[in-house]
C-alpha cells in the first residue's frame, strides 16, 4: 500500500511536516502507521480507545501488527498501562499468548473473613489467581530455592507480574522469636493496602499443611515487624496447581489473611523452540567430539538429530 496509490502524496506531505515540526517523527512511513492506527481504532469500544490514546507509540505499533481482536488488544492495553510493561515484555506476553492461557479461575483466599470488607475488596483486586512467570526462562524443573533465585534475580519483572503497588523488600527474610529462627522466602510491602506480604514458592501441588506454616508466619510479622498504623500482614501461596475445594477446606477457621495462586513456567512458543534446537546442536556438536576421540560408533545418532534441525521437526 505504501508503494501504491497515495504514495508520493504521503512523502510530499512528510516533507511539508517536517519543515514545520522538526521534533516529530513524520517519515512517510509513521504516516502510514498513523493512517493504520485510525483505521484500526476509529470504530472500537471507546474503552479500548481511550488505552491506545495513552499507551506509548512503539507499544501500539506492536498491538495493531500482533492483536486483532478488540478485546484482546484491550487486555494487552490494560496490562501494559497497569503494569508499565516495556515494548520486550508485551511482546512477550502476546507470544505467550497471556489472553487466552490466563485461567479466569475462582480466587482462593479468606479475605472476607480474615479482613475488614474494604481492605478484602483491596486484597482480592490484588491477588491473581494465576500468575506468569515465562519471563524466567526456564525449560527445565527447578527446586524451590533455584526458583527462588531465578524470581530475586529478575525482581523487577516478578514485582511487574505481581501488580501495582509492591515494593520488594527481601527474600530469606529472618524471623526470630523465642530462640528460634524463621525465614519467608520473600517479604513485600503493598503500598495502598499498607500491609506486609509473605510470599511462600512451592514447587509442586499445593498441600493444605502449606496453609498453617503461613498462618505462623503471618503472626511472626504483625508480632514483630507491623507498624502500628499498619494493616494485618497478608500471605500468598505460590504452587505448580491448585484444587479450589482442597484450598477452601484449608482455610477453614483460619484467622490470618491468606491467598494461594498458581503459577506458569512456559515460554512463548518460538522462544521454547529455539532454545530446544539450541540445546540439540550442542548435542551433537559435543557428540561430534568425541566421535573424533572414540570412533564413529554414535554417528548415525548423530545424524538422525541433525536431521531434526534441518526440517525444525523437533517434536
Amino acid at each position: 500500500m505504501e508503494r501504491g496509490h497515495g504514495a508520493g502524496v504521503v512523502k510530499r506531505l512528510s516533507a511539508d511536516l517536517k519543515l514545520k515540526f522538526p521534533d516529530i517523527g513524520v517519515s512517510p512511513r509513521n504516516l502510514w502507521h498513523m493512517k493504520r492506527f485510525y483505521e484500526r481504532y476509529c470504530h472500537v469500544d471507546p474503552k479500548l480507545q481511550r488505552c491506545v490514546a495513552v499507551l506509548p507509540w512503539r507499544r501500539n505499533l506492536l498491538l495493531i501488527e500482533k492483536v486483532t481482536d478488540d478485546k484482546e488488544a484491550l487486555y494487552y492495553a490494560e496490562k501494559a498501562i497497569q503494569l508499565g510493561w516495556t515494548r520486550d515484555i508485551l511482546l512477550n506476553y502476546i507470544k505467550a499468548d497471556a489472553f487466552n492461557n490466563e485461567k479466569h479461575l475462582p480466587k482462593s483466599h479468606n479475605f472476607s473473613e480474615a479482613l475488614p470488607e474494604v481492605l478484602a475488596e483491596q486484597a482480592d483486586e490484588m491477588l491473581k489467581s494465576s500468575y506468569n512467570l515465562g519471563f524466567l526462562g526456564l525449560i527445565q524443573s527447578v527446586k524451590e530455592k533455584e526458583l527462588e533465585q531465578r524470581l530475586i534475580e529478575k525482581i523487577k519483572h516478578f514485582v511487574l507480574e505481581l501488580g501495582r503497588g509492591f515494593t520488594f523488600i527481601g527474600n530469606q527474610y529472618r524471623l526470630e522469636y523465642n530462640g528460634k529462627e524463621y525465614f519467608v522466602d520473600i517479604l513485600l510491602y503493598h503500598r495502598n493496602l499498607r500491609s506486609l506480604v509473605a510470599l511462600e514458592l512451592k514447587i509442586g501441588s499445593f498441600k493444605p499443611e502449606y496453609v498453617g506454616k503461613m498462618n505462623f508466619y503471618l503472626g511472626l510479622l504483625d508480632k514483630l515487624e507491623k507498624q502500628p498504623d499498619e494493616n494485618p500482614s497478608i500471605g500468598i501461596i505460590l504452587c505448580a496447581d491448585k484444587d479450589h475445594l482442597d484450598v477452601e477446606i484449608a482455610l477453614q477457621d483460619i484467622n490470618k489473611p491468606i491467598g494461594i495462586a498458581e503459577y506458569q513456567l512456559l515460554l512463548p512458543t518460538e522462544e521454547l523452540k529455539n532454545l530446544v534446537l539450541k540445546e540439540i546442536k550442542d548435542s551433537n556438536e559435543e557428540q561430534l567430539m568425541i566421535n573424533k576421540q572414540f570412533g564413529n560408533w554414535t554417528s548415525q545418532f548423530v545424524t538422525s538429530n541433525s536431521q531434526l534441525i534441518n526440517t525444525g521437526n523437533y517434536e
